[in-house]
């Protein structure tokens, strides 16, 4: 089976977009892509469904649980 997007020589990655909720900062699981361009990628998930262990996500709740507290 062929990638579509190979065949007819359209620029885009095989690797996931990671996108995190700080500022809009991405990045791609694939070493090789240079461009984290979404309309590049076919698949895009933000950074909390991949690692709950991501660090912008440990602040976003902290920020989230203090903000309640108050």
């Amino acid at each position: 089976m062929d990638c579509a997007s190979c065949t007819a020589g359209i620029d885009h990655c095989h690797g996931t977009l990671v996108v995190h909720p700080d500022g809009g900062f991405a990045e791609c699981t694939d070493d090789g892509c240079t461009d984290d361009d979404r309309v590049r990628h076919a698949l895009i998930i933000d950074c909390h469904t991949l690692d709950a262990a991501c660090g912008c996500v440990v602040e976003q709740h902290t920020e989230i649980v203090l903000s309640q507290a108050s």
